[in-house]
């Protein structure tokens, strides 16, 4: 089971198909076009160990939230939901480390978001009071409960390390009122997403410098200097006076694809409008040769054939550090806050 932005249905379950196609496992998708949700039907039964191996949240691009499906409950038009979801719940044989109610972000999904709200707390309530939820036991699986349409849900287990871990894979971030634009968010996002904790506190400090390129008006900009970095902003259109007021800020009037620094940089970030091939070359190119340690940038995609888009872009990045006796860590992921564009993060790795 996955949740994915609407109107990217077949590409997050064409991706999930591949993905566990590796593997040996085969599926067919069920999916309705602008829902934001979808299953795949696997061709056999297997443990939810191997499957949890087998496919990874992280190394998906579409998918928000990824579950393994074990029970479909109908009938919860009633007062009383907890109960029939906590008798199909006993069919997964375990207790759990957490419970997500969730609901897609579709059309059909948003008016049932306030339901799993409400359901929250009489779930934990209900589950504690039999033994089914035990929030310090971090090896247990978690249930994700699903309200698939009015009255019916699917559950699914998830391991704390391979789902999402906010509800319906939202981060919910509230805009900074000094930022100059929301794309501030998309950055915000990027970090908490495309970073583990861990990689985030160890590889952004304050003081540290960074490159945007493409910055005006200064939503990533800001959010950098918000963080303590000290920036180039490389753009020839003018930057937010809040921006500037910040004082850890340098605007440069110049070409991003062009400009080039003088000595290495900590971070690189890249919203320019341009190809996703453009794009994906330039940034590979400054980590490759040493301009900048880490990169954080988005590719617009186009209106068809968005796998095949990005699969070609992996490829001209992960060709470039070859080059450059380079690996690489890549992580592409289309975020609550992109719209038609995904966002990646690049960091240069010994060649193994």
């Amino acid at each position: 089971m996955a949740l994915c932005r609407p109107g990217f249905e077949s590409e997050c379950a064409n991706e999930l198909i591949s993905h566990l196609a590796r593997t040996g496992i085969n599926g067919r998708s069920t999916l309705s076009l602008e829902s934001g949700q979808l299953r795949i039907a696997l061709d056999n039964l297997h443990p939810f160990d191997a499957l949890d191996r087998a496919i990874r949240l992280v190394s998906l691009t579409f998918a928000r939230q990824l579950s393994f499906g074990f029970a479909e409950v109908h009938g919860l038009d009633g007062k009383d939901r907890v109960s029939p979801l906590m008798a199909a719940a006993r069919l997964a044989g375990t207790p759990f480390s957490a419970i997500l109610p969730e609901a897609a972000d579709g059309a059909v999904g948003r008016p049932l978001a306030a339901i799993c709200r409400r359901l929250q707390a009489p779930l934990e309530r209900g589950f504690d009071r039999h033994s089914l939820v035990r929030p310090r036991r971090g090896h247990l699986p978690r249930l994700n409960i699903l309200l698939a349409a009015p009255g019916s849900a699917w559950l699914g287990l998830s391991s704390a390390d391979n789902g999402s871990p906010w509800p319906m894979g939202i981060p919910r971030l509230r805009m900074p009122s000094q930022a100059p634009s929301r794309s501030t968010l998309k950055l915000a996002e990027a970090l908490l997403t495309l970073l583990t904790p861990a990689e985030l506190e160890a590889s952004m400090r304050a003081g540290q410098r960074a490159v945007d390129l493409g910055a005006a008006p200064g939503g990533w900009s800001w959010q950098l200097a918000h963080r303590g970095l000290h920036v180039t902003a490389v753009d020839n259109g003018p930057m937010a006076a809040q921006v500037m007021a910040t004082g850890m800020i340098e605007h440069v009037r110049a070409d991003g694809f062009t400009w080039r620094p003088r000595a290495t940089v900590d971070w690189l970030v890249c919203d320019m409008v341009e190809q996703p091939a453009r794009i994906s070359r330039l940034v590979a190119d400054w980590v490759a040769c040493g301009r900048a340690r880490r990169a954080i940038f988005n590719l617009k995609l186009p209106m068809k054939k968005r796998l095949a888009e990005i699969d070609v872009c992996r490829g001209l990045i992960r060709k470039r550090m070859h080059q450059a006796s380079l690996g690489c860590e890549l992580r592409i992921r289309q975020l609550y806050h992109d719209r038609e564009e995904v966002t990646a993060y690049l960091e240069a790795r010994p060649s193994s």
